[in-house]
């Protein structure tokens, strides 16, 4: 039997909240695609691979006294063997720990894994 679109969601959607759970950055190692592609606002550019994306997260410490956030607003679309998450992220009080996010995953043999994700500010100052 298909899983039907309500379906698809809960599912994304608990996964990305267990990797948002996480002390690491280890839960979206686990659930993104070989190909994915990975952009936030620190960057000047993209990074393209598993492989290059494992290699960055590394540079970040497991940190267990961070406090839990909040994945708001979340929405799945679903397009056959692909779906869009896009949801705000909040951590803390402060209006600058905002973030806007969306997540492009693919249904593969392995179930639905990520191949974009995009991180941004939410009311960045402009310069």
């Amino acid at each position: 039997m298909a899983e039907r679109g309500t379906d698809i969601a809960s599912i994304i959607i608990s996964m990305e909240k267990a990797a948002l759970d996480r002390p690491d950055a280890g839960g979206f190692l686990e659930i993104s695609d070989p190909d994915v592609i990975y952009m936030d606002p620190t960057l000047d550019r993209p990074i393209y691979g598993l492989d290059s994306l494992t290699a960055y997260y590394a540079g970040f410490p497991v940190n267990d006294s961070v406090p839990p956030g909040k994945m708001l607003n979340s929405k799945v679309q679903v397009f056959g063997d692909v779906a869009v998450l896009t949801f705000n992220f909040k951590r803390g009080e402060k209006p600058t720990h905002g973030w806007n996010a969306t997540e492009v995953y693919r249904r593969t043999e392995q179930g639905w894994r990520i191949v974009h994700t995009h991180w941004a500010y939410v009311k960045p100052e402009m310069p």
